[in-house]
């Protein structure tokens, strides 16, 4: 499915669909084409995206998808940790291990992608300067 990019000269008080923006944040893309990419490095959002020239720079992301981050950890990760350790019985240092791996893998995963989606809502609702025309 390709991705059809926002007029730039939408309405300026209309809201953009924030469902595709957020998707196209969460896969690390510019919220307004799709296409560019939206950090220059693992979090620093570029200040324009390379393909469009939207300016990105405005995002106010702050500690909102490290929150986001430890709250679906924790989630997914808390559970899983009772039942190996209540159904499985391995070693202490085994457990520790794995789940600290999992931990920081999930983790690294998800920071990025979090705040990409995070910025891509902040896009698709005019948020902290993205509603500014021209």
């Amino acid at each position: 499915m390709q991705d059809t990019p926002f007029l730039p000269d939408s309405a300026p008080g209309e809201d953009r669909p924030a469902k595709p923006a957020a998707i196209r944040g969460f896969k690390r893309r510019c919220p307004n084409c799709g296409q560019g990419a939206l950090f220059d490095g693992y979090l620093k959002v570029a200040r324009t995206c390379p393909t469009c020239g939207e300016e990105l720079h405005h995002h106010r992301a702050d500690d909102g998808p490290a929150y986001m981050t430890i709250l679906i950890v924790g989630h997914l990760l808390a559970p899983t940790l009772l039942i190996v350790f209540t159904k499985l019985r391995p070693d202490p240092m085994v457990t520790a291990t794995f789940f600290t791996i999992g931990t920081v893998a999930l983790s690294l995963y998800l920071l990025p992608r979090l705040k990409g989606m995070l910025v891509g809502i902040q896009w698709a609702k005019r948020m902290h300067g993205f509603g500014k025309s021209g």
